[in-house]
């Protein structure tokens, strides 16, 4: 019997497939292609936020029965299907009128379009999944390629993304990478990023607001309103409030990453990624702010979105604005053109004497995390790609 699996399952009543190499194991759904379910094997813990709304595939949403459920018009599309890890694709936000009027969701066709599996394969070395995504608006082809190693606790995911167009496109191109309760929750656990200049969301937070509009910041601490500093890293600090801003990666490491620490769990979990195509991390907390549907005021989730933009503000705001930082708020792909990124999610137990993530190296067999309190102390975390 082979060791590793990459095989068709139900999740929550959802099409999808599970890669698994008794280490590890990631649920993928068909509708959507979320990274809905990341965990060590026999782990209670999704490390990754499950929505605590019941999804359905979004290709299943219409205004009645559903409108009520999610909310109304591109929110709720993308909402009715949305766990863990979505894919933002085509623009970063809203859609414009036109775009709404057809139809369109929040962030983009491809998290609310079903996913065609290419490929699946496993051995007693690794498992294999492909997909692809068409985005008929945008004409665009998104093929994913994840692959999991034998005795790996670190995944590769491939994405290819190739314009179908015969003019060149602007787009925005996100990884809606999200976490959630029991895995990033109160002080025992923190954020770490390979960030420091930041900037508020210019539009508030529905009047619950956690930080000042608009504004540039230091990670991890940013301003609220009443004068206070936050430190951004520690999750879900003041109940009843929500905030998005945008933070710009350290271009002098040699990758972007995003990471988790968990104290209690003894668990360090996140993504390494290519900071050269994606640039930017866009924060979003929400911390029981919201108390309609679907969010009910018991949600809590943080996503942390690392892409080519910084703010989901729809992509003509990106076009207007150009850049932020000096460095470009959207991206283009000539007519014809293929272009390619890699990243890693992983997870790892944490040492006893850990004091945190100061610095992360990813090689071709491993990724290597560096503990802040000193040279002495590293963490490999096996990929073997």
């Amino acid at each position: 019997m082979a060791v590793c699996h990459a095989t068709p399952t139900v999740w929550r009543g959802r099409r999808a497939y599970l890669l698994s190499n008794g280490v590890v194991e990631l649920t993928v759904l068909l509708g959507g292609g979320h990274l809905a379910d990341f965990r060590p094997v026999g782990s209670p813990c999704n490390l990754l936020f499950e929505s605590p709304w019941g999804t359905i595939d979004p290709s299943e949403f219409t205004p009645e029965p559903h409108a009520g459920t999610y909310g109304a018009g591109p929110v709720g599309k993308f909402l009715s299907g949305f766990t863990g890890h979505g894919l933002v694709l085509g623009y970063f936000g809203m859609p414009n009128s036109e775009e709404e009027a057809r139809g369109l969701p929040l962030h983009g066709e491809a998290a609310c379009t079903d996913w065609r599996v290419l490929s699946s394969a496993a051995d007693n070395a690794r498992a294999h999944l492909s997909l692809e995504v068409r985005l008929p608006v945008y004409r665009l082809l998104l093929q994913r390629n994840l692959h999991l190693a034998a005795g790996a606790s670190s995944l590769l995911i491939e994405e290819q993304l190739a314009n179908l167009n015969t003019t060149q496109v602007d787009y925005q191109w996100v990884q809606h990478a999200t976490f959630g309760e029991p895995f990033f929750a109160g002080e025992e656990s923190q954020l770490l990023l390979s960030a420091k200049l930041g900037r508020t969301w210019p539009h508030g937070y529905e009047g619950r607001e956690l930080l000042i509009s608009d504004t540039n910041f230091d990670w991890p601490s940013a301003p609220m309103p009443q004068g206070d500093w936050v430190d951004l890293s520690r999750p879900f600090l003041q109940a009843g409030t929500g905030f998005v801003a945008a933070l710009l990666t350290r271009r002098e490491r040699p990758h972007g990453f995003a990471v988790v620490e968990n104290k209690r769990l003894r668990l360090i979990a996140g993504y390494v990624f290519d900071h050269h195509r994606f640039p930017w991390i866009a924060l979003w907390e929400e911390n029981c702010a919201r108390s309609y549907a679907p969010w009910n005021g018991i949600t809590r989730a943080r996503g942390v979105e690392f892409g080519t933009s910084p703010l989901p503000t729809g992509l003509q705001s990106a076009r207007l604005a150009k850049t932020l930082f000096d460095t470009p708020t959207f991206a283009t792909l000539a007519a014809g053109e293929t272009i390619t990124t890699a990243y890693h999610l992983f997870v790892s137990a944490l040492p006893a004497n850990w004091g945190g993530i100061s610095d992360l190296e990813a090689g071709s067999r491993e990724l290597c995390l560096h503990d802040a309190c000193g040279p002495g102390l590293q963490i490999a975390v096996s990929s073997k790609t």
